[in-house]
């Protein structure tokens, strides 16, 4: 078994909050050994709830500015990060990318110290270019594919990520195609036995309408006003549009779009009423300019959901084939204007997509074939640093 040291986030909420915290879990399950290197600013020594022993499972490095998309460290962190990784000694250091100026050093930080690296590489992105957000999205991978071709390897989530990066200069050979996986067992349809405490809150609040489920941050490169027009255009009686979630433009769109059949749940942090209110939903919509791909539409197929998304990153390769019903990112709210009335009436057509919707997670988007895949990874790459070494 391997000892990784996990570069991620902790907090924010957001999906690479989501990823590491499961993935790490999933390892340490396997055997592994795991130590969380985080940014959250450490408190004063006499306080400290963490030790300084080489076995310490988590770390956490300084900074000036954190939030779901970026994060900037203090001065020191570069210096703490290396004396970390120095005590630690892990066989493997796996960064999940925080956009943070961090991620550049990384390269010459672990060849000095002799440990291979591996990236997974998260932002999100539209291959065709389509729209502002796209263009600034394809900024980021011009930025920093000259770094991620210093990595041992990189992981992206879908064959279209891995053709950008190698198109902007990242070797084929370096790069890991292992798509997100979630826990088909929590993610699950509802058992209509039971009633859960995040179950029973969910009916409580929304009543007995039958339920269209956004799920993520509120924000531009989401697109969630498309969404809310045109919900607003058809407003289909009997069904209850949910917004879980929170993010910049939040307040915004709720003074704008905050009529009845409309429920803005907020940031939920509970795990159980997350899934709750997935196993509530008939349909799930994904209005997304940009994507990588999104745990929140794994969650919702493997839950039954009906699921709708844009082509965005990799969310049309998930759904494609029958899985889920795929629109363009462009002119969302005239599609979904033309959609939300048929799947209001054909409720079949509805618990169909949602059956193809789980039965495509259980076949390529499991929790643990994502795991398996990165072992094999570490193994690989394990064997090549002691044939090396030798």
């Amino acid at each position: 078994m391997a000892h990784i040291a996990w570069l991620g986030k902790k907090s924010p909420f957001c999906g690479n909050v989501t990823y590491g915290l499961s993935t790490t879990e999933a390892l340490k399950a396997r055997g592994h050994q795991t130590s969380f290197i985080h940014f959250d600013n450490p408190e004063a020594p006499a306080n400290r709830t963490t030790s300084l022993l080489a076995n310490d499972p988590d770390v956490s490095l300084p900074y000036l500015i954190k939030s779901q998309v970026y994060t900037i460290p203090s001065p020191g962190a570069q210096r703490e990060l290396r004396e970390s990784l120095e005590r630690l000694q892990p066989d493997l250091v796996h960064a999940s990318l925080t956009l943070s100026p961090l991620d550049f050093r990384l390269p010459d930080l672990c060849q000095q110290l002799g440990v291979p690296l591996v990236a997974t590489f998260h932002p999100p992105f539209d291959a065709g270019l389509r729209n502002l957000t796209a263009g600034t999205q394809q900024l980021t991978y011009q930025l920093y594919a000259p770094a991620l071709a210093r990595y041992d390897r990189v992981i992206v989530f879908s064959d279209l990520q891995a053709e950008v990066l190698a198109r902007l200069g990242v070797r084929e050979e370096r790069l890991a195609v292992i798509p997100n996986g979630v826990d088909p067992h929590c993610w699950a349809p509802g058992d209509p036995g039971t009633v859960s405490p995040g179950k029973q809150e969910v009916r409580e609040r929304l009543g007995d309408d039958r339920i269209f489920l956004y799920m993520g941050r509120i924000a531009t490169e989401k697109n969630v006003e498309a969404l809310l027009k045109a919900w607003r255009l058809v407003n289909p009686r009997g069904c209850r549009l949910v917004v879980v979630g929170d993010g910049p433009l939040r307040t915004t769109l709720q003074n704008a779009h905050g009529n009845g059949s409309v429920t803005w749940w907020g940031y939920e942090s509970d795990l159980s009423t997350r899934v709750a209110l997935m196993q509530a939903a008939e349909v799930f919509v994904l209005p997304s300019l940009v994507e990588g791909l999104s745990l929140a539409l794994l969650e919702a197929m493997a839950c039954g959901c009906a699921c709708v998304a844009t082509d965005a990153g990799a969310d049309g390769e998930v759904l494609n084939e029958g899985a889920g019903i795929v629109l363009s990112t462009q002119g969302v709210t005239t599609q979904l204007r033309t959609l939300l009335p048929v799947l209001r009436d054909q409720e079949v057509l509805s618990a169909e997509l949602g059956r193809r919707a789980r039965e495509r997670v259980l076949e390529r988007y499991t929790l643990s074939r994502n795991i398996e895949a990165i072992e094999a990874l570490y193994a690989e790459l394990l064997r090549t640093r002691t044939s090396h070494a030798a």
